[in-house]
């Protein structure tokens, strides 16, 4: 298993007003972002450049993921989400930079 660059887990994930799961799995690893349920069974995935993520307008401990195109509500502690946003972001732009270069 390859090293795991963010994972938290007691997530709330819904898909709007649909409760997925109350204590799912966010990880980071591999260069894609997987969402789990408690059970370890794959809701989503993709690869960091198919993925956006913000907060949720400013709301403390929630932040909108759009995973390929399909958008997901994360309730997280405030550390995990800052941490999230960070390892996501981090990560798309050192892909971005390497893609640069090799293009180059």
């Amino acid at each position: 298993m390859a090293d795991v660059d963010f994972d938290a887990s007691g997530v709330r994930i819904e898909r709007w007003l649909r409760q997925l799961t109350r204590a799912g799995r966010v990880l980071v690893r591999d260069g894609r972002l997987e969402l789990l349920t408690s059970y370890g069974r794959e809701i989503d995935s993709a690869p960091l450049d198919d993925i956006r993520i913000s907060e949720w307008h400013g709301v403390r401990r929630r932040a909108l993921a759009t995973v390929g195109g399909t958008r997901y509500l994360l309730r997280l502690g405030l550390d995990s989400q800052e941490r999230l946003l960070d390892t996501v972001r981090t990560a798309q732009a050192k892909a971005a930079a390497e893609r640069g270069v090799l293009d180059t």
